[in-house]
């Protein structure tokens, strides 16, 4: 069956995060397949107009600085009639304005409506001007009854379907990874002449951290670790932009490691391979992932990985990594155990643990899952788990 499937994202390029490569990857996958996908999502400074199988929506700016607009969900009737129409599902990947609109038009139309669900909203109550306390629990509320609206929720882990039910969603759950390229990750090379650059000594160790800089990363607990290990040969390599990177850097000064961390801003990722793979040890201490692309990104590039405990970070690892206490303490104790040298084996276990997160895996799965929505007597669960 060929399907015309609209994406409706909040959050697109040219910003650079987790859910657009999400998006993105879902997207080019599909296509590979010879599905149409397009693409509604909010005007962005600096950004492409609507080209191609991109439409974009009028937006206007959000008080606090981020990149993230607030989308006027106005759709061309010209757009509406030649593609909104035509399509035969509805993926959204926000429960904002975009996420609504395409709620709108798939009961219009009488389509399938399904819904990605990429971010435990009530961690970025710190985002909203208003008590912490009231916005987590608007945000609840909001994930809830969304989620009991559209015909399917994808989640990329069952710990994150455990948590949907207990907020209270009651509709169909599926658990779908998020996929990446690993064969492009996998390819990434151990790079001396890279670390050198980076200011690693040949006996050093280089520690790499790659996101978006801001506070629900928990960044500023790797700095704190990195100056309890008191080890002159660690260097600590920062990926990644974002709010909070003005902050981190006087951190660094203030604890005294600022001649020990490389802040490189935003990399792109066709060098990100060979920086996971030219690593000693990828560190991740966010709580607040539903799945955390980059750690697969890692693994397929055969890094180490610690990793913060939560239930999330343990069903993406398994046993490929070392999970420790979300905390300086705990993250301190993994680098000082740090060995001199690569361990082979542990890059092995790394690659074939990310396995489970290949692209191609995840585009087999989401057409289980739109097959048996456009099919209701369809019944597949080969590659999607359903959660009840």
């Amino acid at each position: 069956m060929h399907l015309r499937v609209g994406f409706f994202t909040e959050i697109y390029r040219p910003v650079v995060n987790g859910v657009v490569t999400s998006v993105d990857t879902l997207a080019e996958g599909l296509r590979a397949r010879g599905h149409e996908v397009y693409c509604f999502a909010p005007s962005m400074p600096g950004g492409t107009r609507s080209d191609g199988d991109v439409f974009r929506l009028p937006s206007l700016p959000l008080p606090p600085a981020t990149p993230y607009r607030l989308t006027l969900p106005l759709v061309g009737r010209r757009n509406v009639n030649n593609f909104i129409k035509r399509l035969g599902l509805i993926h959204v990947h926000s429960l904002f304005v975009t996420g609504w609109a395409g709620l709108r038009y798939a009961r219009r139309y009488g389509m399938p409506i399904v819904y990605t669900y990429h971010t435990q909203l009530e961690a970025y109550a710190h985002y909203v001007p208003f008590e912490p306390k009231a916005t987590r629990f608007a945000a609840v509320q909001l994930t809830r009854t969304f989620c009991n609206l559209v015909d399917a929720v994808i989640v990329p882990t069952p710990a994150v379907a455990h948590h949907l039910r207990e907020l209270g969603v009651e509709g169909r759950i599926e658990v779908v990874p998020t996929g990446i390229d690993v064969e492009r990750f996998g390819a990434g090379r151990r790079d001396e002449a890279l670390r050198r650059r980076l200011g690693v000594r040949p006996d050093g160790r280089l520690v790499l951290f790659v996101s978006r800089l801001a506070r629900e990363k928990n960044v500023d607990v790797v700095l704190r670790a990195l100056a309890d290990t008191n080890d002159p040969a660690c260097v600590l390599v920062i990926a990644g932009d974002g709010p909070q990177r003005d902050e981190l850097e006087h951190l660094a000064i203030e604890l005294g490691v600022r001649d020990r961390v490389v802040f490189l801003g935003v990399v792109v990722r066709d060098e990100l391979p060979d920086l996971y793979a030219s690593a000693d040890a990828f560190v991740f201490p966010s709580t607040s992932e539903t799945q955390g692309l980059v750690q697969a990104e890692a693994l397929a590039a055969g890094a180490f990985v610690i990793a913060a405990d939560t239930q999330p970070n343990r069903e993406v690892l398994g046993d490929a990594a070392r999970i420790v206490a979300p905390d300086r303490a705990g993250f301190a104790g993994a680098l000082r155990d740090l060995p001199r040298t690569p361990d082979a084996g542990v890059r092995t276990r790394a690659k074939a643990a990310a396995l489970r997160f290949s692209a191609v895996r995840q585009v087999d799965a989401m057409l289980d899952v739109y097959m048996s929505l456009l099919d209701p007597t369809r019944v597949d669960g080969s590659n999607v788990r359903s959660v009840s």
